[in-house]
């Protein structure tokens, strides 16, 4: 019988067959390609990967958290993922690569793990952005490294360009987004919750998603919902609040399928919205289509930005403009991931190019007391094209498609 003092810090098991993961492998060894070529720029014998956008998108691996730390090390000739015993073998099933599992026999097995993989690494590239100052100081001590260099900014730049079977999986989600939002739509009528609409979207959505993509996993696809005063924040959560006539709405579907998040977002009115409210929702509707006119190759984040705040500024609403105007789409969720880079905002100047997949979506938030209060939002996502963009959003927006009666 083993001694309880001799149990393995780390081990290996191949529990079953792998998995269908949600791209090709010529697809992941394109993006670990990319990967060792910022290594070689930048001289590092190797990475280590933490956060779950990064290894998602490297191995098909998505983790799920729960406190404990994952990672995967990737050298020129190998990549490795790190995960604890309590997943057992379903971190190698959906890795594009190799896995090594640690046990909670003893603190610092993580570390332990990452240090065999990374032994005579001199010089290491980490995720500045996700490495937190306690894992920092327990990596230095682990680890005989000399350099830590920051690699998230230029793995954030290679994660822009979306390849031929990124986009066909974001116009799959988009596609559902649209199911989803027709489900709620369907589900508006005086009385009934937000929380139950928003169910009846998700339900859908996940119906959907299982039909369409039976090999991978279900989890993550929401519905936000609101009504009245909670449409004022655009990731307000939902609430029991009743709908009532006259009431403003906000339809949020947000497909996740393997990490990839795609999202459908509407202004409603439970039956004919007033003067003011019609008003501010004709002007949103008119930058969203502004905005989307503006979304083709060669434009600037920043420039796209600057036209839709004019609109508002002329129609003197630029003081009601929620956040900026969109957003890069990929291994994105409403807990991890960002493509910080390609953002329609007043400070990024990055160029869009053909690949790139972007949303356009406007928002004004009105407050309470002021004619027309509550948060006007449509959103839909844009494919960069060579000669323009394509909108794979079908789900129509504006006054004449989304007064709902009452």
């Amino acid at each position: 019988m083993r001694d309880v003092n001799d149990r393995p810090q780390t081990f290996t098991c191949h529990n079953g067959e792998r998995a269908e993961l949600p791209f090709s492998s010529a697809e992941y060894e394109r993006r670990m390609a990319g990967l060792r070529a910022i290594m070689a720029e930048a001289e590092l014998d190797a990475v280590l990967l933490t956060s779950m956008h990064n290894i998602c998108y490297y191995t098909g691996f998505l983790y799920c958290s729960f406190g404990r730390a994952f990672g995967c090390v990737v050298t020129a000739d190998r990549a490795t993922t790190v995960t604890p015993n309590i997943d057992a073998g379903q971190p190698w099933r959906r890795s594009h690569c190799d896995n090594v599992i640690y046990t909670d026999w003893a603190r610092g097995n993580f570390w332990a793990a990452v240090a065999g993989l990374t032994r005579g690494v001199k010089r290491l590239g980490v995720e500045g952005d996700h490495l937190t100052l306690a894992a920092s100081d327990a990596l230095l001590a682990a680890l005989d490294v000399d350099t830590l260099a920051d690699i998230a900014p230029a793995a954030m730049a290679r994660r822009l360009v979306k390849s031929a079977e990124e986009i066909a999986l974001i116009r799959g989600g988009a596609r559902i987004a649209d199911i989803g939002g027709a489900a709620m739509k369907a589900a508006i009528r005086p009385g009934t919750r937000e929380i139950d609409v928003a169910m009846a979207g998700r339900d859908a959505m996940e119906f959907a998603i299982a039909e369409a993509y039976p090999a991978s996993e279900l989890r993550d696809t929401w519905c936000w919902f609101q009504s009245g005063l909670n449409t004022d924040g655009a990731h307000n959560p939902v609430t029991t609040r009743a709908l009532q006539r006259g009431d403003i709405l906000s339809l949020n579907a947000f497909p996740m399928i393997s990490g990839y998040y795609t999202a459908l977002e509407r202004t409603l009115f439970l039956g004919e919205p007033d003067a003011a409210s019609l008003r501010l929702w004709e002007a949103n509707v008119a930058a969203h289509e502004l905005g989307l006119s503006l979304i083709k190759p060669g434009a600037t984040c920043s420039g796209i930005c600057a036209e839709v705040n004019r609109l508002f500024a002329d129609a003197g609403l630029l003081h009601f403009r929620s956040f900026g105007y969109g957003h890069s789409f990929g291994v994105l969720s409403h807990y991890y991931g960002r493509e910080a880079g390609l953002e329609l905002r007043e400070d990024i100047d990055t160029v869009l190019e053909p690949g790139m997949v972007v949303s356009m979506e406007p928002m004004l938030w009105v407050p309470e007391g002021t004619p027309g209060a509550g948060g006007y939002r449509e959103h839909d996502i844009l494919v960069v094209t060579e000669a323009g963009a394509e909108n794979i959003t079908g789900f129509p927006y504006g006054p004449g498609a989304n007064v709902v009666a009452a």
